[in-house]
Protein backbone atom coordinates (compact mmCIF):
# COMPACT_ATOMS: atom_id res chain seq x y z
CA UNK A 1 0.00 0.00 0.00
CA UNK A 2 1.41 3.56 -0.77
CA UNK A 3 0.55 6.21 1.31
CA UNK A 4 0.04 10.04 0.07
CA UNK A 5 -0.27 12.68 2.97
CA UNK A 6 -0.33 16.38 4.07
CA UNK A 7 -0.52 18.22 7.31
CA UNK A 8 -2.23 22.01 7.20
CA UNK A 9 -3.19 24.34 10.22
CA UNK A 10 -6.06 26.43 9.36
CA UNK A 11 -7.94 29.48 10.58
CA UNK A 12 -11.72 29.35 9.36
CA UNK A 13 -14.10 32.46 9.40
CA UNK A 14 -17.30 33.51 7.91
CA UNK A 15 -16.97 37.15 8.47
CA UNK A 16 -12.67 37.47 9.10
CA UNK A 17 -10.89 37.62 5.62
CA UNK A 18 -7.20 35.69 5.49
CA UNK A 19 -5.98 39.30 4.79
CA UNK A 20 -7.30 40.32 7.58
CA UNK A 21 -5.95 36.97 9.73
CA UNK A 22 -2.78 37.32 8.34
CA UNK A 23 -2.48 41.65 9.59
CA UNK A 24 -3.31 40.28 12.66
CA UNK A 25 -1.00 37.22 13.09
CA UNK A 26 1.75 38.50 11.28
CA UNK A 27 2.79 35.47 9.51
CA UNK A 28 1.91 34.91 5.78
CA UNK A 29 0.44 31.85 5.21
CA UNK A 30 0.59 28.89 2.34
CA UNK A 31 -2.94 28.77 0.72
CA UNK A 32 -5.84 31.46 1.29
CA UNK A 33 -9.27 30.62 0.62
CA UNK A 34 -12.03 33.24 0.27
CA UNK A 35 -15.64 33.30 1.27
CA UNK A 36 -17.87 32.90 -1.96
CA UNK A 37 -15.13 33.06 -4.37
CA UNK A 38 -16.64 30.07 -6.95
CA UNK A 39 -19.74 30.32 -6.10
CA UNK A 40 -22.26 32.97 -4.41
CA UNK A 41 -25.63 30.66 -4.58
CA UNK A 42 -25.33 28.49 -2.14
CA UNK A 43 -21.92 30.21 -0.77
CA UNK A 44 -18.61 28.07 -2.05
CA UNK A 45 -16.52 28.21 0.13
CA UNK A 46 -18.77 29.04 2.60
CA UNK A 47 -15.78 30.59 4.46
CA UNK A 48 -12.93 32.59 4.40
CA UNK A 49 -9.82 30.37 5.43
CA UNK A 50 -5.99 30.72 6.21
CA UNK A 51 -3.59 27.54 5.95
CA UNK A 52 -0.36 26.78 6.78
CA UNK A 53 0.41 23.71 5.01
CA UNK A 54 3.42 20.89 4.93
CA UNK A 55 2.94 18.60 1.48
CA UNK A 56 6.62 17.64 1.63
CA UNK A 57 6.23 14.16 0.05
CA UNK A 58 8.12 11.07 2.14
CA UNK A 59 8.05 12.60 5.54
CA UNK A 60 5.62 10.96 8.24
CA UNK A 61 2.72 12.56 10.13
CA UNK A 62 5.27 13.87 12.87
CA UNK A 63 7.52 15.64 10.87
CA UNK A 64 4.70 17.17 8.50
CA UNK A 65 3.42 18.48 11.75
CA UNK A 66 6.92 19.31 13.24
CA UNK A 67 6.81 21.63 10.21
CA UNK A 68 4.32 23.12 10.37
CA UNK A 69 4.55 23.67 14.12
CA UNK A 70 7.91 25.43 13.60
CA UNK A 71 6.65 28.33 11.87
CA UNK A 72 3.22 29.05 13.74
CA UNK A 73 4.83 27.51 17.75
CA UNK A 74 6.22 31.46 18.11
CA UNK A 75 2.82 33.09 17.13
CA UNK A 76 0.12 30.25 19.16
CA UNK A 77 -0.74 32.65 21.78
CA UNK A 78 -1.88 35.37 19.07
CA UNK A 79 -3.67 32.64 17.40
CA UNK A 80 -5.35 31.35 20.38
CA UNK A 81 -6.18 34.79 21.32
CA UNK A 82 -7.35 35.49 17.93
CA UNK A 83 -9.74 32.19 18.01
CA UNK A 84 -10.55 32.93 21.74
CA UNK A 85 -11.89 36.66 21.10
CA UNK A 86 -13.41 36.16 17.77
CA UNK A 87 -16.10 33.91 20.01
CA UNK A 88 -18.13 36.93 20.71
CA UNK A 89 -21.06 36.63 18.34
CA UNK A 90 -21.35 33.63 16.66
CA UNK A 91 -21.01 34.98 13.01
CA UNK A 92 -17.55 36.21 13.37
CA UNK A 93 -16.01 33.39 14.86
CA UNK A 94 -13.07 32.28 13.70
CA UNK A 95 -12.27 28.09 14.04
CA UNK A 96 -8.83 26.52 14.34
CA UNK A 97 -7.92 22.95 13.20
CA UNK A 98 -4.81 20.94 12.50
CA UNK A 99 -5.66 18.79 9.87
CA UNK A 100 -3.78 15.45 8.82
CA UNK A 101 -4.53 13.80 4.96
CA UNK A 102 -3.96 10.70 3.65
CA UNK A 103 -4.63 8.66 0.68
CA UNK A 104 -4.25 5.17 0.64
CA UNK A 105 -3.59 3.82 -3.32
CA UNK A 106 -2.28 0.01 -3.96
CA UNK A 107 1.27 -0.39 -4.31
CA UNK A 108 2.29 -2.06 -7.72
CA UNK A 109 3.14 -5.74 -7.01
CA UNK A 110 7.21 -4.92 -6.87
CA UNK A 111 6.61 -2.56 -3.89
CA UNK A 112 4.19 -4.86 -2.04
CA UNK A 113 6.65 -5.15 0.61
CA UNK A 114 8.57 -1.60 -0.04
CA UNK A 115 7.24 0.49 3.07
CA UNK A 116 7.72 -2.43 5.50
CA UNK A 117 11.47 -1.11 5.28
CA UNK A 118 13.35 2.44 5.27
CA UNK A 119 15.30 2.00 2.68
CA UNK A 120 15.14 5.29 0.78
CA UNK A 121 12.47 8.01 1.31
CA UNK A 122 10.20 7.04 -0.96
CA UNK A 123 10.04 3.85 0.32
CA UNK A 124 10.25 4.84 4.36
CA UNK A 125 7.22 3.17 6.58
CA UNK A 126 4.06 5.80 6.80
CA UNK A 127 1.47 4.16 8.56
CA UNK A 128 1.98 5.38 12.09
CA UNK A 129 2.18 9.07 13.72
CA UNK A 130 1.58 9.98 16.81
CA UNK A 131 1.25 13.59 18.53
CA UNK A 132 3.37 14.65 21.55
CA UNK A 133 2.77 16.84 24.75
CA UNK A 134 4.62 19.57 22.83
CA UNK A 135 1.77 18.81 19.41
CA UNK A 136 -1.40 18.76 22.38
CA UNK A 137 0.10 21.64 24.00
CA UNK A 138 -0.16 24.12 20.38
CA UNK A 139 -3.82 22.49 20.23
CA UNK A 140 -5.06 23.66 23.68
CA UNK A 141 -3.50 26.88 22.98
CA UNK A 142 -4.89 27.55 20.22
CA UNK A 143 -8.14 26.30 20.64
CA UNK A 144 -7.74 23.74 18.09
CA UNK A 145 -9.32 20.44 17.07
CA UNK A 146 -7.64 17.78 15.02
CA UNK A 147 -8.83 16.30 11.90
CA UNK A 148 -8.28 12.99 10.01
CA UNK A 149 -9.37 12.67 7.01
CA UNK A 150 -8.41 8.99 4.91
CA UNK A 151 -8.90 7.89 1.77
CA UNK A 152 -8.92 5.01 -0.45
CA UNK A 153 -7.80 1.02 0.57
Amino acid sequence: MRVNQYVYFALRSEQVSAEQMTAILGIEPDEVGVRGSRQTEPVRPVCHSWKVVCREPFLTVDEQVDRVLARLLPTADRIGALVAGSGEAEESQIASVLEVVRYFEPAEDDESEILLVDRTPEQRNLFGWHLDARVLDFLVRTHAGLDVDEYGG
